[in-house]
């Protein structure tokens, strides 16, 4: 802790400079994707999983994991779907893999991107917000929520389908609202609801769109 303070702030350029946004053992990524999908009142995502530690190694491979899990099962859905047509041929759909990470990717990083730019102008208004890296980290780990439901979607069951998708946004949604409510309801009511309630919105239609 003594050197901690003595260190030499590294470049942008270097290797280093990046390490430490990876710099987190498998304890700490599960125990937040653990805490990503458990709304719990009084539990700050941010505050009491992340504790200052923010990482992109969790964020990145949900995400990584999460298009593959929905191409893959898109695929496999439609074969089942069409196995019955004697005319039908199968062929791989590799354009699902770039659709998914186009959407998912941009979800990620660009949804985040607005919030804190939106945090940072309440901030120079006297209202607190957490940094970028902490956002980007805890909208990656919520997706989380959404890699078992990509599997299960296999089930051709539209009810089931449908069910597991309100299931999974909710727990995930619920964890984001808990996270930056406490940033926004200074702002009253109205704007602090307004706020909320794009997030979880944002992060629904992300679901549906997968």
């Amino acid at each position: 802790q003594l050197l901690a303070g003595q260190r030499q702030p590294r470049s942008f350029w270097t290797f280093e400079y990046y390490q430490a946004f990876f710099d987190v053992d498998t304890h700490q990524v599960l125990e937040r994707i653990k805490g990503s999908v458990t709304p719990l009142p009084g539990k700050n995502f941010v505050r009491h999983r992340l504790r200052n530690n923010p990482d992109l190694y969790g964020p990145f491979w949900i995400c990584a994991t999460l298009v593959f899990a929905v191409a893959i099962s898109g695929n496999l859905s439609h074969l089942t779907e069409k196995r019955a047509s004697p005319a039908y041929r199968y062929s791989p759909q590799f354009h699902n893999v770039t659709i998914a990470a186009t959407l998912i990717y941009c979800y990620a990083w660009l949804v985040p991107l607005a919030l804190w730019g939106f945090l940072q102008w309440r901030q120079s208004h006297g209202a607190g917000a957490y940094s970028f890296l902490e956002t980007v980290c805890v909208y990656g780990y919520s997706l989380s929520a959404y890699i078992p439901t990509a599997v299960l979607w296999l089930i051709p069951a539209a009810w089931l389908q449908w069910l597991l998708l309100a299931v999974a946004a909710l727990l995930s949604a619920s964890v984001l609202a808990l996270t930056f409510w406490p940033l926004v309801r200074a702002d009253g009511w109205a704007t602090a609801l307004a706020v909320v309630a794009a997030v979880v919105s944002l992060h629904a239609l992300l679901a549906v769109g997968c």
